[in-house]
């Protein structure tokens, strides 16, 4: 049985390969141990975020597959929640950050809203410790928990082969084995999401990654309240490259050491999106190392809801769920490495998979060459 592609693993990044292998008219083959998709892929916010990745490749990367995202949603049955961005600012130097962004290539499509612009686009955010927002139009919300299984199903009916529930125990040049039987192919792909051992465990170790555990919440506000576009908190600026390169980004990271210490510590930077029945989709936070607990801390979600409420005041609300989301993290935004010939292992190291593996896949199969 041979095809001229399979990939291993089937959360975004094997599934954005697939597509782009596909798109070069290519025989494609996924196979991944899970009967469906448990991982990193639905455990995110579903927000697709170009606005505040890095300069160059990573934000070029986001740009396109936000494009991607875009065509492809509708004949997947992807229903897209909301679209937009806006970035509060919370601190007059995280204003300046904003205003700095603008004047980059990459913010050519943003704008800065404060006073009557702001009262006319968000009046919703007119609040008096709020020194404005930065507003992008870039940015695309879908829900992940079906967004990926639907993804999949939609593949499959563009010639995608998928055998789901099949562990793959080796792989050789040219062949997985998997299910007692070796599969050929003239590419292979491995796109193990956060399993770093299982396959190739050796090209994590020297690429010092490690998993990123994220805690998360869904929120019902009051009801009928409309969030309209994603928000993120001036705490995303000192963890998102596209922020922390401007010039303003270390008078802020210092001023948030001292005025919101507990915040950084854990790594949180707010996001809040809505779902089609009106919750909302808060977190999070961020802690590192090479195995994790499965326990989520009250102090963590205390923080990110306290976050929540000094930009939204909702006046009510209820947490619905809790749960903890787990990614590669690495000191690149992604790893692709040739570990043998004809056998590429892909993982994006940066909690990006979302925003940029059909842009990563894309380039990655247009560059292909004979191994």
């Amino acid at each position: 049985m041979s095809n001229d592609v399979i990939i291993v693993g089937s959360g975004i990044v094997g599934m954005a390969c697939a597509w782009a292998a596909l798109q070069q008219g290519k025989s494609v083959r996924v196979i991944d141990r899970e009967p469906f998709c448990v991982g990193a892929s639905i455990r995110n916010f579903g927000f697709i975020t170009v606005t505040g990745q890095g300069r160059g490749d990573t934000w070029r990367r986001a740009r396109r597959s936000r494009d991607v995202w875009a065509a492809v949603a509708p004949q997947a049955g992807i229903a897209i929640e909301h679209e937009g961005l806006y970035v509060l600012a919370q601190r007059p130097q995280a204003k300046v950050v904003l205003q700095e962004l603008c004047q980059q290539d990459e913010g050519k499509d943003l704008q800065w809203l404060e006073g009557q612009a702001l009262q006319d686009q968000a009046p919703q955010f007119v609040l008096d410790h709020l020194q404005g927002a930065l507003y992008s139009p870039h940015e695309l919300r879908i829900e992940a928990r079906s967004a990926i299984e639907k993804l999949r199903l939609w593949l499959t009916t563009q010639g995608v082969v998928f055998q789901m529930g099949q562990h793959v125990q080796e792989v050789i040049s040219g062949a997985v084995f998997t299910a007692g039987q070796w599969l050929q192919a003239d590419r292979i792909m491995v796109c193990p999401g956060p399993d770093m051992r299982s396959l190739f465990p050796e090209v994590f170790s020297q690429h010092h990654t490690q998993l990123c555990q994220l805690q998360m919440l869904r929120v019902q506000p009051p009801h009928g309240y409309k969030l309209g576009a994603g928000v993120m908190s001036d705490l995303s600026l000192v963890r998102y490259h596209g922020y922390t390169e401007l010039p303003g980004a270390q008078l802020l990271r210092d001023q948030l050491h001292t005025e919101a210490r507990q915040e950084l510590d854990h790594g949180i930077h707010l996001i809040v999106v809505q779902s089609q029945d009106g919750s909302l989709v808060v977190g999070d936070s961020h802690h590192y190392g090479q195995a994790m607990r499965p326990f989520a801390l009250r102090e963590v979600e205390d923080l990110i809801l306290h976050e929540m409420q000094r930009l939204l005041c909702l006046g009510h609300f209820q947490v619905t769920e809790r749960w903890t989301g787990i990614y590669p993290s690495g000191p690149q935004d992604s790893l692709v490495r040739e570990v043998l010939p004809g056998v590429q292992l892909v993982s994006v190291t940066s909690g990006t998979g979302m925003s940029t593996s059909f842009g990563l896949a894309e380039e990655i199969i247009q560059n292909w060459r004979p191994s």
